[in-house]
């Protein structure tokens, strides 16, 4: 794991369901499967407004040292051609500006369906154009390190990069299981990923708000190394408050921060 931006590609494919479903038909019979067509996703529950994430990791054999990051997701509705969008901007900062990266993704407001995803990490960027039975690089994006690429979808999917708008969106009840499809651009397929609501607990937040919270679960299995990730998601509001993830024998936190947080974006000089 050389970076934080490799980290999280591992995560990303490691953490998919071994069979795909359709082979699995148990599987099915117990799990709510999330997808487009269906318009299960809540999508009021997802409000628009900035966002910001505390992002630690630890080696639990050095007790000196963790690294930190802050991650800032900024969420707002575009209408364009009459039709209402997501559009969501995201910025991760560290110490060092090698670790900077930028997202863009606009998805459609009715049942966050992708339709534009772009990311520049240092000087690459990678842009695509999203539909439902496909995947393309956006040649009108100057520099565009992707513009060449294209893959056919089989079925429609969800960008995996918003699955914390993903999950803010789910119909959480006790004992759920849900089979989301999700694609990570230019990564491998779409793949099916489960996802278990495992239980419930109160979790104090930033704000010493005692708050009720369903906690979802996911974990795989790859290149022989096991794979953990916990959410914490609150019942009431639907919002993504917490998250802790074990891998090769460390923990990732990320801890949502009280709307007091200043908006550092709005103080760069422009």
């Amino acid at each position: 794991m050389k970076t934080e931006q490799i980290v999280e590609k591992v995560i990303a494919i490691s953490l998919t369901v071994l069979l795909l479903l359709s082979h699995t038909p148990k599987v099915f019979a117990q799990t709510d499967t999330i997808r487009l067509q269906d318009l299960r996703l809540i999508t009021s529950a997802l409000k628009p407004g900035l966002k910001q994430y505390l992002v630690y990791y630890q080696n639990v054999k050095d007790s000196r040292r963790m690294r930190f990051s802050l991650w800032l997701r900024n969420v707002e509705i575009e209408k364009r051609n009459k039709v209402n969008y997501f559009a969501i901007a995201q910025h991760w900062y560290g110490a060092d500006s090698a670790a900077y990266r930028s997202v863009y993704s606009l998805n459609k407001m009715a049942d966050f369906s992708p339709v534009y995803h772009a990311e520049t990490i240092g000087k690459k960027t990678k842009a695509y154009n999203w539909e439902t039975d496909k995947i393309t690089g956006a040649d009108t994006v100057a520099g565009n390190d992707q513009k060449n690429f294209k893959l056919d979808f089989t079925l429609p999917n969800f960008n995996w990069n918003l699955d914390i708008e993903t999950f803010e969106m789910l119909p959480l009840e006790a004992g759920k299981t849900f089979a989301i499809n999700f694609y990570d651009a230019g990564i491998d397929v779409p793949q099916y990923v489960l996802y278990k609501v495992t239980g419930s607990e109160v979790i104090t937040t930033s704000a010493g708000d005692k708050t009720d919270c369903w906690k979802l679960f996911t974990e795989s299995d790859y290149k022989g190394r096991h794979f953990t990730e916990t959410y914490w998601i609150s019942k009431e509001g639907h919002e993504f408050l917490k998250e802790e993830d074990f891998f090769d024998g460390g923990y990732r936190y990320k801890i949502k921060m009280i709307g007091a947080a200043p908006d550092v974006l709005a103080r760069f000089v422009k």
